[in-house]
């Protein structure tokens, strides 16, 4: 079946993303698009997809938890987990690789954890955008090892992107997916960056509840029926070269 997606948003924890962008409002902006897999992706933090599911759950659309990891080389990697609890797991394990900076919310933004019902709960008090001391070529493994998978992000930009790091697609680690922002340029970056093999993935990276992806990216996923849990295992199995 086919299945409409966005794996990139980041929600208010993120500081450089608008307070609007509540986890309710994700979902509802993603059901409004049409849009049926939705991930949260917050910098280095997982604390807003308990709501995000709260949330997804009212509007019918797929939640999956996640983050966006800024590894020690300053390179944004999707992290994504099959379940709810593996992204807490690794969230709380994130804690102690991360670089503790006091968080400047006049310059950088605010960082709000909401609960379901988009009412502030808490708040991270230490930067959460900057470097932690997890490597690229550590990355995938650690993340497999809390049940989830991880990918270069936004390949195709200039500020944090694996390309504009490094200045290529190194060899190792190796990933089965990468994602882009501009579909358009899928071949190009195939050909130049040897990613023939490669699964592209093309999200918003939104940080607006406009930015959300309409329905112009799809899967084909093999599912025997359209529960939540059933299109994520198949997702999963398609992140995983399975």
């Amino acid at each position: 079946m086919r299945y409409t997606y966005d794996l990139h948003n980041h929600s208010c924890l993120s500081p450089c993303a608008d307070n609007d962008n509540t986890p309710n409002n994700i979902a509802g902006m993603a059901y409004l698009s049409g849009i049926k897999i939705v991930a949260l992706t917050d910098h280095n933090s997982a604390k807003n997809c308990p709501a995000f599911y709260e949330a997804a759950e009212r509007y019918g659309i797929v939640p999956i938890a996640g983050m966006e990891l800024t590894t020690s080389e300053d390179i944004h990697l999707v992290c994504l987990f099959e379940n709810i609890d593996s992204a807490l797991n690794f969230d709380r394990y994130l804690q102690e690789r991360r670089v503790l900076f006091k968080n400047r919310a006049d310059i950088f933004g605010e960082q709000l954890i909401m609960n379901g019902k988009d009412e502030v709960i808490g708040e991270d008090e230490h930067l959460l955008s900057n470097a932690t001391t997890i490597s690229l070529d550590e990355a995938p493994e650690l993340v497999k090892s809390y049940g989830g998978v991880c990918y270069p992000a936004h390949i195709d930009r200039d500020a944090n992107g694996i390309i504009a790091i490094l200045g290529t697609v190194p060899p190792t680690p190796a990933f089965n997916v990468y994602e882009m922002r501009d579909g358009n340029r899928i071949s190009e970056y195939k050909e130049k960056y040897g990613l023939s093999d490669k699964l592209i993935i093309v999200s918003s990276d939104s940080h607006y509840l406009t930015d959300i992806n309409e329905t112009n990216n799809f899967f084909e996923l093999e599912t025997d029926d359209d529960s939540p849990n059933e299109i994520r295992h198949a997702l999963f199995k398609l992140l995983n070269g399975i």
